[in-house]
């Protein structure tokens, strides 16, 4: 990054050299040079000011990343996406519910990739997995605070009664904007009810095609496997996905998807663990 202070020292060091050169008896400007025991405090003509607030809001401004998609321009490359990939699309798989589900995970680039792994009300990725650092509990699992029913479950008896993922928590919604969401409990329960499920392989990766029983219509969800602590188990034989739904028996669970090679089922999950993320759209 340009040092801006030692930009702003040389600049004056020009000056001072140009207005003793030419001897100008107005002084423009003031000028007093900081050493060891003194400040130098600087006031440029209007054309200094203006080259100097340019090049240290050049200096200041992070990388960013221009798309041919306008939408996402202006955006710097540490901040997630608010837009769904160009890739993705929402899949009409003739649910009587008429919602439709993304073709593909958060953080994936294609149907068959594993994409992100989020705790459940967590909108970012992160590198470990635990109640440690779950968002929502004060370092335990019996301490909440947000998404509790129960004083048990807590932190000094907290309670709020949400049982649905807020907004701003849900991390379709956070990643990719617009009208995608994480399904509810219920939805899943629908897609299962609805659709023909067969394992497969597809580029490789082992999951389920998921098809329509009305349409014909088919996703495919990868067996993405799950994240405790640092570690990934289960790819390529697991499928867990989370939903939006607290399970409301014991908060410390949230429902979700689990999937092998013999069964499809709806599941309750630790809160904290990283599950994939599949978005569902009106």
């Amino acid at each position: 990054m340009l040092n801006i202070e030692g930009f702003s020292a040389f600049f004056v060091c020009l000056y001072v050299n140009k207005t003793k050169t030419e001897n100008v008896n107005s002084r423009i400007n003031k000028v007093e040079t900081t050493n060891t025991s003194q400040y130098m405090k600087t006031k440029f003509i209007s054309l200094s000011i203006a080259l100097l607030v340019g090049v240290s809001a050049w200096a200041q401004v992070p990388t960013v990343s221009i798309y041919e998609d306008c939408s996402k321009n202006g955006k710097t490359e540490d901040i997630r996406p608010t837009t769904e990939p160009e890739n993705v699309q929402a899949v009409d798989l003739g649910l009587p519910s008429g919602i439709k589900w993304a073709s593909c995970n958060i953080g994936a680039e294609k149907p068959e990739d594993s994409g992100n792994y989020y705790a459940w009300g967590e909108v970012l990725p992160k590198d470990y997995y635990s109640w440690a650092t779950y968002k929502y509990a004060n370092g335990n699992g019996n301490k909440f605070t947000k998404y509790c029913n129960n004083a048990s479950y807590g932190d000094n008896g907290f309670t709020d009664n949400k049982t649905t993922l807020d907004p701003e928590d849900d991390a379709a919604q956070v990643s990719w904007g617009g009208s995608w969401r994480m399904p509810t409990d219920a939805e899943w329960a629908e897609l299962i009810a609805n659709c023909t499920w067969t394992w497969t392989t597809q580029n490789g990766i082992n999951g389920y095609q998921v098809t329509g029983k009305t349409n014909s219509n088919s996703i495919f969800l990868p067996a993405a496997g799950y994240r405790g602590d640092t570690n990934l188990y289960g790819v390529g034989y697991y499928g867990d996905y989370w939903s939006s739904s607290l399970y409301e028996t014991y908060p410390n669970y949230a429902w979700g998807l689990y999937s092998n090679s013999d069964y499809v089922r709806r599941f309750y999950y630790y809160r904290y663990r990283g599950l994939s993320v599949r978005p569902v759209c009106p």
